[in-house]
């Protein structure tokens, strides 16, 4: 940006996962390909404490902190959170809302402080129109409101099915809401029918392993998993974004479980890059889920040994048949059509 001009936009960013780190940049970057100049404030990194309550007070005062300047025509708060201490109005960027995951005693001061942001808000950025929905919003609130998905994009050449070393993989950072522990309990069952010869997926072609990636072995312990008890399941830990996206691409499915998923970018991460996604219809504004169903609807089931079954014992054209459909109906989400929707609508609304 030329000395003396005055920036366009500020995006706050809370910046306390990778996912929202690259998620943020990602905007920034957009905007200034559409022609915007705009920077990304990070709040300071913050320990979790003793309840949910204290750790958002935390985050959203060093986000308030971190937006103290520079000067831009237009900010951008990424989450509520980053919302709730502002300085100044500006556009509010969620997944979902403390509404709808700070229940009871959890969100007790950042849930009407939060309405009232929405309120205020000169426009709203949901990534879905499920986390439109939780936040119950008013007619002039859907009126502000512009659904802004993150973009989606191969992270390199897709290997057929038939190709692929590894049999699942599951993404297990918070490994209690992700449900790892209920994946593991269904892997566990296909695995034993598999041996004895009598699932429905026995003899599928391809490797006999669940790959966990996300979690530390710490994280893991806390959450009351070990999996070196698990014969066909070894832990992968946290790894850089470009090698876990590299261990997906050899995966034939992604399986999940979660409690609740305020949007599952993790799930649309695998579908782009070419897994069939396994899937318990959870609670919470899941995006992936809705597309998950319509590309085979019997890969998403309470019983979620019933459906990895079912995507264990499929690695030839119905799997490729299902990626080909996957790469279709995940077209809105590439990064073209989002610079489209930065250029013709978010910017003429936040700029105008």
């Amino acid at each position: 940006m030329p000395a003396g001009s005055r920036l366009d936009v500020l995006i706050v960013s809370l910046a306390s996962t990778a996912g929202l780190r690259a998620a943020d940049d990602e905007l920034a970057a957009t905007l200034r390909r559409a022609g915007a100049s705009a920077e990304t404030a990070r709040a300071a990194p913050q320990r979790d404490v003793r309840t949910l309550m204290l750790t958002d007070l935390r985050w959203a005062l060093a986000a308030r902190r971190a937006a103290a300047t520079p000067s831009a025509r237009a900010v951008i708060y990424s989450s509520t959170t980053a919302a709730l201490l502002w300085r100044r109005p500006g556009a509010i960027r969620f997944d979902a809302p403390a509404l709808a995951n700070r229940r009871g005693r959890h969100g007790l001061w950042q849930r009407p402080l939060e309405r009232r942001r929405l309120q205020q808000a000169p426009l709203l950025l949901p990534l879905s129109d499920g986390g439109l929905a939780e936040a119950q919003p008013s007619v002039a609130m859907r009126e502000r409101a512009l659904v802004l998905p993150l973009p989606l994009e191969r992270s390199g050449p897709v290997a057929p099915a038939r190709e692929r070393d590894i049999a699942a993989i599951a993404y297990a950072g918070n490994p209690a809401k992700k449900g790892l522990d209920r994946v593991l309990a269904a892997w566990r069952a296909v695995q034993a029918e598999r041996a004895a010869g009598a699932g429905a997926g026995a003899g599928a072609a391809g490797g006999d392993e669940l790959v966990v990636a996300g979690a530390s072995d710490s994280e893991l312990r806390r959450a009351g998993v070990d999996l070196s008890r698990e014969p066909s399941a070894r832990s992968v830990g946290r790894l850089p974004r470009e090698e876990y996206r590299a261990l997906v691409r050899r995966a034939r499915v992604f399986v999940c479980a979660p409690r609740r998923e305020d949007y599952g970018q993790a799930q649309l991460e695998a579908l782009v890059d070419g897994c069939l996604l396994v899937t318990t219809p959870s609670p919470g504004p899941y995006a992936a889920l809705p597309i998950a169903r319509e590309l085979d609807a019997r890969l998403v089931d309470e019983d979620l040994g019933a459906a990895l079954r079912a995507a264990l014992g499929d690695a030839g054209e119905g799997a490729e048949a299902y990626a080909e459909r996957a790469a279709r109906v995940l077209e809105p989400y590439s990064p073209a059509a989002i610079e489209r929707r930065v250029a013709q609508e978010l910017l003429p609304r936040l700029l105008p």
